[in-house]
């Protein structure tokens, strides 16, 4: 059985994979994640913002640029057991292909200090002329978490969710995968809008902490 990184997955090889379907209009079900924030952490966010604002994000190498705008707003979304987390290693073992590497960040829960199955995971997209595309790589870290909740809870749709961030700009994906015992599973993802980090910083931890909370809810 082949293995295939998640740093080098195309849109080609993950068609090859898995029955992908992409809704093709912007989904308004981020519309109504609109969890109320707490005074503190509008206060946080308003001094993270004004930080953030005096700094040229678009020249900061990848390493800052997560610890000053993007792992910040994980954080605000904590909730109970589930934490953030930085550097999460991924493997999955479909029928007829294994997926394996590393997302950037995720939001999972915490037991006895380890990480267990990821319900978001975060994707900071690479730089460069030859940085592969960060959807593909994105939908092949949720198929990987997908596979790990099936692993532990053994319903036949996952859902799951995930984002990628360009610079200060986020973008959110919902997914469901079905048919995971089968040959080629369904994939059915739909996506957010454009969120900036500068202007949006209230959605974005608003939409964070909703994901967050459904997960919470479940497992309480």
């Amino acid at each position: 059985m082949q293995t295939y990184p998640l740093s080098q997955l195309t849109e080609e090889t993950l068609n090859a994979l898995v029955t992908l379907y992409e809704r093709p209009d912007v989904s308004d079900k981020w519309d109504e994640m609109t969890l109320v924030l707490e005074p503190e952490e509008i206060r946080l966010l308003d001094y993270l913002k004004s930080l953030l604002q005096k700094r040229q994000l678009i020249l900061m190498n990848e390493a800052t640029l997560w610890a000053r705008a993007i792992y910040p707003l994980l954080v605000l979304a904590e909730q109970g057991h589930i934490q953030a987390w930085a550097g999460v290693p991924l493997r999955a073992s479909y029928p007829a292909f294994e997926l394996e590497g590393e997302a950037d960040g995720a939001l999972a829960p915490c037991i006895a200090g380890k990480m267990r199955y990821p319900y978001l995971v975060v994707h900071e997209t690479k730089r460069g002329i030859n940085a592969p595309n960060p959807q593909y790589q994105l939908y092949g870290e949720m198929l990987a978490a997908a596979w790990l909740n099936w692993k532990g809870n053994a319903n036949p749709e996952q859902e799951i969710f995930g984002c990628y961030t360009v610079a200060d700009s986020w973008t959110f994906v919902h997914g469901v995968v079905s048919n995971i015992e089968a040959e080629r599973p369904a994939f059915t993802v739909e996506l957010s809008k454009v969120y900036n980090c500068l202007w949006e910083a209230e959605r974005i931890v608003q939409i964070l902490k909703s994901i967050v909370a459904k997960y919470v809810n479940v497992s309480t």
